[in-house]
């Protein structure tokens, strides 16, 4: 039995060689495999050896010859080709061992001239690895090293390695050469500036297991994107708790991203992806208290979400109530210590970038959503350009400075909100959210229901249009004093008319947030 041995990750590489010695597989390695196993105390052969050619375009071919390829693609239930390559003096190869370094990981964070991130592309060993994935019957494809232990483990039970164990690593074999193509594929994409080509692929890394999915007759795995450029809830570390399900994940993952939509201390809680409250103050723990203040009953077992990193004041407070989970970029060991007096609550931190450096190419600047036989792709909705210059106050009463500060933060805090969508805020502080309605006017009536005596004096936001007046009314006798929406109805003089009959002031914005 032989192996061939060509690794960019050399993690366990020497003691895996070791091993397979010890197991009577001959031994062959690239050149820099080599000169690492040598380097450890373990004599293997070189590949020259074996084609009787040096490397050759730079080193890029050193693998690409018949010696190699005809040895793992034989199919060794042919008598005619396995006499063809005894007499052309070519043995077999049973086991090959290859990890493909990952493409340009450095592109995220900073640009790469063309010429530079070809050269980083590997050619030999992608094809490597799918020659022994194709030849599986017969070839064992080992494509990471957390194979290693158990190819070990089956030579040394059973004297080989089982067709099970061949087919899965042949699949993930596949899977690894698709996806680093497919990253290429996205880095010369974003190059030439095709955000929509004509073929999309999707590189996702397993994470883990969950508990179950939306159900618990479900079962639910999360997974990576491989290329993004901030960190993100797939790359958070568990700090303590039970671990997320599905649906918590949903949930932390909107958290996390609404509260990190603002740059003032913030704090968001989450039920069912919508917020009960958002609240923004000098202090992480003030915000947290006013957010809670919004709705207690409905915070009852929902998600907390901070954008700065928890102190022991804060986590005082959170572990007070009964909550599934908190996440933010950080924990103080004080924060820690308390929040881990409860044993079930999952705490999770998000990195400020992704586990292997920020790739900002793929799939990081798009959303995508499911559809059935297929997936819908369109740019992020990003409006952290907005600023009070690009109001257009179309009443005649203009907001007063409270009311401008109010409505920046309630423009900001409905875009994050399921459409139809209406936020009533008071002091940077969510009073009233109507989310997820099929009316606008539900959805206003729903906010100023929940605003209650909260909405006098406070300001209201809309995601979209007013395509009747009837809701502007409602929050002006609710004592809503100040309006942000986007415009664009054929009915906007109506609206106008409304609310200078109100006295309220009403801001354009020209842009508008559904979010489905």
């Amino acid at each position: 039995m032989r192996a061939l041995l060509s690794v960019a990750d050399r993690e366990g590489i020497v003691e895996f060689a070791r091993e397979l010695q010890a197991l009577d597989v001959d031994l062959v390695a690239t050149e820099g495999t080599r000169e690492h196993l040598d380097a450890a105390g373990v004599q293997v052969a070189a590949l020259s050896d074996i084609t009787g050619t040096p490397a050759l375009a730079g080193g890029l071919v050193r693998t690409l010859h018949p010696a190699v390829y005809a040895g793992i693609l034989a199919r060794r239930d042919r008598p005619d080709e396995l006499a063809q390559i005894a007499e052309a003096g070519i043995g077999l190869i049973d086991i090959v061992v290859v990890n493909v370094r990952p493409f340009a990981p450095q592109v995220g964070a900073r640009i790469v001239p063309m010429d530079e991130a070809i050269a980083m592309i590997d050619v030999a060993g992608p094809a490597l690895l799918a020659a022994a994935a194709r030849s599986h019957f017969a070839v064992a494809p080992v494509p990471h090293p957390r194979h290693y232990a158990t190819v070990a483990a089956e030579l040394r039970d059973r004297g080989v390695i089982s067709a099970e164990t061949r087919q899965r690593l042949a699949a993930e074999s596949f899977a690894a050469v698709a996806a680093y193509h497919a990253e290429i594929a996205a880095y010369l994409n974003r190059i030439t500036g095709d955000a929509f080509p004509a073929h999309v692929a999707i590189v996702l890394e397993k994470v883990g297991d969950l508990p179950y999915g939306e159900n618990p007759h479900q079962s639910a795995a999360i997974y990576r994107e491989t290329t993004h450029r901030d960190g993100t809830l797939a790359d958070a570390h568990r700090l303590g708790g039970r671990l997320p399900t599905f649906n918590d994940m949903l949930d932390l993952d909107a958290a996390y991203r609404i509260a990190s939509d603002f740059t003032a201390p913030t704090a968001v809680i989450v039920r069912h992806t919508d917020p009960v409250g958002i609240a923004s103050a000098d202090e992480l723990v003030e915000a947290y208290r006013h957010a809670l203040d919004v709705d207690p009953a409905s915070s009852y077992g929902s998600i907390v979400g901070l954008n700065r990193e928890v102190d022991g004041p804060t986590a005082r407070e959170v572990i007070a109530n009964h909550f599934e989970a908190v996440v933010a970029p950080a924990f103080t060991e004080a924060a820690l210590a308390i929040l881990r007096s409860s044993p079930e609550l999952e705490i999770l931190a998000v990195p400020p970038n992704p586990i292997d450096g920020p790739r900002d190419y793929g799939i990081a600047a798009v959303d995508f959503k499911r559809i059935s036989g297929g997936v819908l792709l369109e740019s992020r909705d990003d409006d952290s350009g907005l600023d009070r210059s690009q109001l257009h106050v179309v009443t005649r009463r203009r907001p007063t400075l409270e009311e401008l500060t109010d409505l920046l933060f309630a423009w900001r805090a409905v875009r994050n909100v399921r459409s139809n969508a209406i936020v009533i805020a008071r002091n940077l502080v969510t009073v009233g959210i109507g989310a997820a309605q099929v009316s606008r006017l539900a959805a206003v009536e729903i906010a100023v229901h929940r605003a209650g005596d909260r909405a006098r004096t406070a300001v209201m936001a809309s995601d979209a249009y007013f395509p009747f007046p009837d809701a502007l009314a409602l929050a002006a006798q609710a004592g809503v004093t100040a309006v942000i929406q986007p415009g664009g109805s054929v009915r906007d003089e109506s609206a106008i008319e409304v609310a200078d009959r109100h006295h309220l002031a009403m801001v354009f914005t020209g842009r508008r947030h559904f979010r489905h």
